[in-house]
């Protein structure tokens, strides 16, 4: 045995070698184009910047012309007043049905916070007994219950209209009757 490497030995490890180079060279390139990509992407902003900004330089107070500049701020409190009543939840729909199926099955089907369940007259019958006038207001305008049962005001969606709360209340209570 001599201490030389045989010619097979010696195309495995060129083969090995030319393989590991190649790697490497394909390594470096995949970096390369990496950074390249990476150098293009757009920096990830703040969504609320903006806002931070506007708030930021707004002015601290407002001048008004006279009767003038009061009548423009009335039209725009009067145009912002339309605006918002006309976002009104669910198309304006006042079946309590579909109110139900759009916002109170949460909390009315698996009894969250307390919420009595959609049916369950021993759970209803001492409510009902209140009122419908009082489930109403509770429903409309909250409810904090002595024991820890809790009902946000219009079921946490304040664009519905009292109409549309009264549909749904009155909804619910007939189906625990």
């Amino acid at each position: 045995m001599s201490g030389s490497i045989s010619k097979s030995d010696q195309s495995v490890i060129r083969q090995f070698s030319v393989m590991i180079g190649g790697l490497i060279a394909l390594t470096l390139l995949l970096i390369f184009l990496a950074l390249l990509i990476y150098r293009h992407e757009p920096k990830e902003t703040n969504p609320n910047q903006a806002a931070q900004v506007a708030e930021r330089i707004a002015p601290t107070g407002a001048v008004y012309a006279g009767n003038t500049g009061m009548a423009a701020m009335q039209a725009a409190a009067a145009a912002a007043a339309k605006a918002a009543a006309s976002q009104v939840a669910y198309g304006g729909t006042t079946d309590g049905k579909t109110i139900y199926d759009q916002l109170c099955t949460s909390c009315h089907t698996a009894g969250i916070a307390g919420a009595p369940k959609l049916g369950n007259q021993a759970m209803w019958a001492p409510r009902i007994a209140q009122g419908i006038d009082t489930l109403i207001k509770h429903a409309t305008e909250g409810y904090h219950g002595p024991d820890g049962n809790f009902m946000p005001p219009k079921g946490g969606n304040p664009a519905l209209t009292d109409a549309q709360v009264k549909a749904a209340v009155t909804w619910i209570v007939s189906q625990a009757k």
